[in-house]
């Protein structure tokens, strides 16, 4: 039961952190800053997602692969980094899409459909979803999946507006039968994988990132079934901001090279 707290509380953290540190910011809004505004003005703006990957606070520290990385990045420009948690895509995405924030700084799958609303940097990770589910009970547990054929039928919990959800209707196509999508704007992944956990829902869908980080708190959890082929994952700007997109994607060739980046990754992503 704490285990399962711990991932609720996450939820809560990421709302009292935004109120807390940017007051207000609700209220600022405008047209997408290319990256001579951005410079001029010194403060970069990025959202992210608060979860044990991208973003998270313990104790009096702030750490994460997205929030450690656009700190690198803001620093080789002299720009003070203003980093905002948000849990829900939806208002992640409509953030930039505003000019609230200057970068979608997450793990952000890269299809045909969100390249029509946002300009993506070069890959920055690869990764693929996972179906996330309780390991069966008896040998014969009518509830286990054991392909994404048996999805057929069944109701896979997901966070509301997430790219995933293209993926789960194209496979509903390939396997010839529904998948029933119930779409959840309260809580993010991790909230979801812990209520798998708990018994509340019997199915959601995660980075395989992100189920893997939270695998020892839950044991009970199976996360084998692939959801989506390795995919890449990349940060999001604005299609107003070219030339932020062209500094990040020559900051990033140039970094992900460096050993600094490969201990980045190794300390989030090889626990």
């Amino acid at each position: 039961m704490k285990r399962y707290l711990k991932y609720i509380i996450m939820g809560i953290v990421a709302v009292t952190l935004y109120t807390l540190f940017f007051p207000g910011k609700d209220k600022e809004k405008g047209k997408p800053r290319d990256y001579q505004t951005i410079v001029e003005s010194g403060i970069l703006r990025a959202v992210t997602e608060y979860n044990s990957i991208s973003y998270f606070a313990d104790g009096d520290t702030v750490s994460g692969f997205h929030y450690e990385l656009l700190n690198a990045f803001a620093r080789s420009k002299g720009l003070t980094p203003e980093i905002i948690p948000e849990m829900s895509f939806e208002k992640r995405q409509e953030g930039i899409l505003t000019g609230k924030y200057d970068i979608l700084a997450n793990s952000t799958i890269v299809t045909s459909e969100s390249k029509d609303s946002l300009l993506f940097t070069h890959p920055i990770l690869l990764n693929k979803q996972v179906l996330v589910q309780r390991k069966p009970e008896q040998e014969n547990d009518s509830m286990y999946i054991h392909s994404q054929l048996e999805l057929a039928r069944k109701t896979l919990h997901v966070v509301k507006g997430s790219p995933v959800l293209l993926r789960i209707h194209n496979l509903s196509n390939e396997i010839g039968d529904t998948i029933y999508i119930q779409e959840v704007e309260k809580y993010g992944p991790e909230q979801l994988l812990a209520m798998v956990a708990h018994g509340d829902i019997d199915y959601t869908v995660c980075d395989e990132s992100i189920a893997q980080a939270s695998i020892n708190d839950f044991p009970q959890l199976d996360i084998k079934t692939a959801i989506s082929f390795t995919q890449f994952y990349s940060w999001g700007v604005s299609k107003h901001s070219p030339i932020l997109l062209d500094s990040l994607n020559a900051w990033l060739d140039t970094y992900t090279l460096t050993p600094e980046f490969r201990e980045l990754q190794k300390k989030y992503y090889n626990k």
